[in-house]
């Protein structure tokens, strides 16, 4: 799979996310996960970005511990935005991360 149909996959994955967040109950799980599966071979190394409160970075790294995080602080320093790469081995994976991230108080999933 190519870098940019992957990129592709992620932007496809933060639009249906931010729209959660805003819309919260009316979000349809199941056709996040259908895109996922239609759009993906999985595995996939997949690409999880989050904007949290400065202080929140541990529970963001808890939720995938074996991978590395790269953050970039907000110009005022209130907000950080964490990006992780992780081995996905399908789209359940991945729905799970993104529903153990909505649990931590301030956590924008894009």
């Amino acid at each position: 799979m190519g870098f940019f149909y992957a990129l592709g996959i992620f932007f496809l994955c933060r639009i249906y996310l931010v729209n959660s967040k805003i819309m919260k109950d009316t979000f349809d799980k199941q056709a996040f996960k259908d895109k996922l599966e239609a759009q993906t071979t999985f595995p996939v190394l997949y690409m999880f970005k989050f904007i949290v409160p400065s202080g929140k970075e541990s529970e963001i790294a808890a939720l995938l511990p074996n991978n590395k995080m790269l953050l970039k602080q907000s110009s005022k320093g209130t907000y950080v935005s964490a990006t992780i790469h992780a081995m996905m081995p399908n789209s359940e994976a991945i729905l799970q991360v993104y529903e153990k991230a909505a649990t931590i108080e301030g956590v924008i999933s894009l």
